[in-house]
């Protein structure tokens, strides 16, 4: 991970919404076009929800799902999609990795309807804080979703249309028990770079190594480590897992090229793997046997979970990679990467990928399949979210298109919901699709 550009400031620079030509701007206020304060950035908490909020009875009307007033615009949709199209910069650290990688794609039919939109809800302002890093979405239930947003941890419920605050990180965090290992002064301002959250345990890493464990039906927070004083100690990834034993663990992923496994019953560290490149995200395997690694380095790698060591290599991406996901049936993998594809792998024969997936705008930044196994979806850095239908050879998918930087992508674990966190500092928002139920009998009363 590019340690040296890390903070993404109030402005977004070459990733800011509003990277469109003086003479054809718009008259109105849009898409993070002025150096906004705090103040600015939430000017529609104060409204009511309703009147920001876009819900799936107005878009069928016609209404843009981010309640962007096109019509008031000097620019339209389809032309500003277009501007966009041409003028994003896909960061790279690889020069023409993008370019590369296309004679490799598949080609994908559009159209797919997997997951129709539900709501848009501007009142919750999700953020990013490391570009690279769009890890900061979870859903624990189809109502229920956990984000960062500035620094607070915020939980939204779009049953009760309610948000509410975790957990708020700028001033001083402190462990509450006392375990071995656990930094008892805690940590003050912390910097987000990732988060998880799974059932009832939350877990956010910071900038500098911090790891901050907190159960959501407990007050405050449970446990506090540093994994490492390395000068070079962003937390890049966390995933929370079963253990076989039957106990929780999680692992961290770091940009001083370790992994770790920590044990949530005994709150300790019970593995420590380095590798030669900064790890950028792994994933675990559904039997819990193979980790999924990828990094500061074109090829990603399969360890074995116990040891640490080289089952096998992941090569055809062109550039670094940071995402990972392990299919449900525990052989079919996904990575993604810089060159602006996802590969699907499977791990009986890692010859060549299954398939390569192409993006429109840049890279590959989080992946997620459904608990189920039906669908895969993929996030850019902005803009588009693409969902395939897994089950039928990702010949066919879903693209969702909207306006604004992707923090993070979350299937609910019944599949029924897909959240996704929008970046910007004035269509900042959460969004919500609710999975498509072909209701034959309903048809038949029509």
């Amino acid at each position: 991970m590019s340690y040296q550009e890390e903070v993404m400031d109030d402005a977004a620079g070459d990733y800011e919404m509003a990277e469109v030509d003086d003479d054809m701007y718009f008259a109105g206020r849009m898409m993070g076009d002025s150096e906004s304060d705090e103040e600015e950035e939430d000017e529609y908490d104060h409204l009511d929800n309703k009147i920001t909020d876009t819900h799936a009875a107005e878009a069928r009307k016609g209404k843009d799902i981010q309640g962007i007033p096109w019509e008031r615009l000097s620019i339209s949709r389809e032309r500003y999609r277009q501007t966009r199209l041409e003028q994003y910069k896909n960061y790279e650290n690889i020069p023409q990795s993008g370019e590369g990688s296309e004679k490799e794609c598949k080609l994908t039919r559009k159209g797919g309807q997997y997951y129709e939109f539900w709501q848009n809800t501007r009142s919750v302002k999700s953020t990013i804080l490391h570009f690279q890093l769009r890890n900061l979405v979870w859903s624990t239930t189809k109502h229920d979703v956990y984000l960062m947003s500035h620094y607070s941890i915020i939980h939204w419920s779009s049953l009760s249309s309610k948000k509410t605050e975790v957990l708020n990180v700028s001033g001083h965090v402190a462990p509450r028990e006392k375990h071995p290992g656990s930094l008892l002064e805690g940590f003050t301002q912390t910097q987000v770079s990732t988060l998880a959250v799974r059932d009832n345990l939350l877990i956010a890493g910071g900038f500098q190594g911090e790891l901050i464990c907190k159960d959501l039906d407990r007050p405050g927070v449970r446990f506090c480590t540093r994994t490492t004083y390395d000068d070079n100690a962003i937390t890049n990834a966390i995933e929370i897992y079963d253990n076989p034993s039957g106990s929780i663990h999680f692992t961290a992923s770091n940009n001083d090229c370790g992994v770790r496994d920590f044990d949530m019953e005994r709150f300790q560290l019970v593995k420590h793997f380095s590798y030669p490149w900064p790890v950028n995200h792994t994933s675990l395997s559904s039997d819990a046997k193979v980790i999924a690694i990828v990094g500061d380095n074109p090829d990603g790698m399969l360890v074995d979970s116990q040891t640490g060591k080289s089952i096998a290599h992941l090569r055809g991406h062109l550039d670094y990679s940071f995402a990972s996901a392990w299919h449900p049936n525990g052989y079919m993998l996904a990575t993604g990467n810089q060159d602006k594809t996802c590969r699907v792998w499977d791990a009986r024969n890692l010859s060549k990928s299954i398939a390569v997936l192409k993006g429109n705008l840049g890279a590959i930044r989080s992946i997620r399949f459904t608990s189920d196994g039906q669908f895969m979806a993929m996030a850019e850095p902005a803009d588009f979210v693409h969902v395939y239908d897994v089950k039928n050879g990702y010949d066919k998918e879903q693209e969702i298109d909207f306006f604004g930087e992707i923090s993070g992508v979350s299937f609910s674990p019944d599949t029924e919901s897909l959240f996704i966190g929008v970046w910007d500092r004035t269509y900042g928002s959460l969004l919500q699709y609710n999975r498509c139920r072909n209701y034959l009998y309903l048809d038949s009363l029509m």
